[in-house]
């Protein structure tokens, strides 16, 4: 490496790195947001170089780094991009890697054909995925998205600041311009907050060896493994031989959390009852041959247990239990190599909300209301297949087949982590996601208490 050489009165010399080098869950512990080391002077001292300059000088640059009064390292250099675009990334360093989504790195995408800036992109926390993004509006205003987990939890929010000014602006005046418009909190989490939550995720997957699958399995009320459906003993009743299957394995969870309040597991019968306003006359008719709603009213009848016995009774209406209500307008869709951002109906009642907004959805759910996890019942559109009996098929319904337990935490370094746990095993959040496109989740909320004990 050469010596490095002094530049704007701090230190500079060439370093590579490449975009997302390094994974989230090895960067320590973030400032609160108002905290970051400010650098817009160093943007003023970049700009005719960087950010003005015809682009084949820029990407023609090698890199430089940087260092802040407050001793933060700052890396920049630019990268090509996608469509005819180019990056000028300004970006910081944390255990000598510069990945360009450490907390307050700051990204200008700019137009490979004629320089002309498009976007700023900056990292409040250091999470590839959570950021605020401005564009130019019109001569004297800008816009600012702000993006969780490829979800907009704001979208197109007016800055009265020209976009020329923002690339040299502190952080901190273009917030305060934007005044509670700014939803900062989804960027400043208490970790200290998610104790509890993730002493229950530990509890649970420190019991998951004990347990097994058996399709329709659960356990009643005296902690006997049965089939749902008939209540027949399992494995003619030995003690402890058994499995569960996904909504048995909802129950496990709910027992865990209810029995050392109660005492007692809860009875399966109540759980299969209807609850709550769902279906239409036309589904009427289909209850008993396809059972289109299970899944549904099975977590909101867990749901409702768990708020009558950790709560008051009055938690047990459909508006505490269910989440209706989301603060993602647009999500980012991705296929085949490209990107496009489209509207997010939010909450379809009997159904919840499509699972290509669900990363997002948990994401301010854990912001929001620390200390609960969300029972889902994923549910679609489904037909039946025609047989010899039946030539004609099954109409399209909507048929609530699968039942997960889902939650959404942050480590005590404050990453941003989703815990899935389905038919007695924990998977994968992300294939979990993949398995189901198109699908739609309901979601219903439980309180956790300190102890668990299934």
């Amino acid at each position: 490496m050469a010596k490095p050489a002094l530049k704007h009165g701090l230190l500079v010399f060439l370093f590579t790195a490449a975009l997302g080098s390094v994974p989230a869950q090895s960067i320590a512990a973030d400032k609160p947001t108002r905290e970051i080391s400010d650098d817009s002077a160093l943007r003023v001292s970049l700009a005719d170089a960087w950010f003005n300059e015809i682009p084949s000088r820029v990407l023609g640059r090698g890199s430089e780094l940087y260092r802040l009064p407050g001793g933060d390292h700052i890396e920049v250099r630019s990268e090509r991009g996608n469509s005819g675009e180019f990056m000028v990334i300004l970006a910081r360093g944390r255990n000598g890697n510069y990945p360009g989504w450490i907390q307050g790195s700051w990204i200008l995408t700019r137009s490979s054909a004629d320089g002309k800036p498009g976007r700023i992109r900056v990292f409040l926390r250091s999470d590839p995925y959570t950021y605020v993004q401005f564009s130019p509006l019109d001569d004297g205003r800008s816009r600012m998205d702000v993006v969780l987990y490829e979800g907009y939890a704001a979208r197109s929010l007016t800055v009265a600041l020209p976009f020329t000014q923002l690339l040299v602006s502190p952080l901190e005046e273009v917030f305060s311009a934007l005044g509670g418009r700014f939803p900062r909190r989804y960027f400043d989490p208490d970790p200290g907050l998610y104790r509890d939550t993730r002493d229950f995720v530990y509890r649970v997957r420190e019991r998951l060896p004990e347990l097994s699958f058996v399709d329709d399995g659960a356990r009643d009320e005296e902690g006997r493994y049965v089939y749902i459906n008939t209540l027949a003993l399992q494995n003619s009743g030995a003690p402890d031989s058994g499995g569960l299957n996904c909504s048995g394995f909802a129950k496990w969870i709910v027992d865990g959390i209810l029995r050392p309040v109660t005492g007692k597991r809860l009875a399966i019968d109540p759980l299969k009852a209807p609850y709550g306003d769902r279906g239409s006359s036309f589904t009427e008719a289909w209850e008993r041959s396809r059972d289109p709603y299970f899944g549904l009213d099975w977590t909101r009848n867990l749901a409702a247990a768990a708020a009558r016995t950790l709560r008051t009774p009055g938690f047990d209406t459909l508006d505490e239990l269910e989440v209706r209500v989301d603060r993602t307008a647009n999500v980012i869709m991705r296929a085949g190599g490209q990107s496009s951002v489209r509207s997010y109906p939010g909450f379809l009642p009997d159904a919840g909300f499509g699972i290509e907004g669900l990363h997002a959805l948990l994401y301010t759910l854990a912001v929001d209301e620390p200390g609960k996890i969300y029972l889902a019942s994923i549910n679609n559109e489904l037909g039946a297949p025609t047989t010899k009996e039946n030539p004609r098929g099954a109409p399209r319904l909507r048929q609530h087949f699968h039942v997960a337990v889902l939650v959404p935490y942050f480590t005590e370094s404050g990453v941003f982590q989703v815990a899935l746990f389905e038919s007695a095993e924990e998977t994968s959040f992300t294939r979990f996601k993949n398995r189901y496109p198109g699908h739609y989740v309901n979601l219903t909320r439980i309180p956790l208490e300190a102890a668990f004990d299934p």
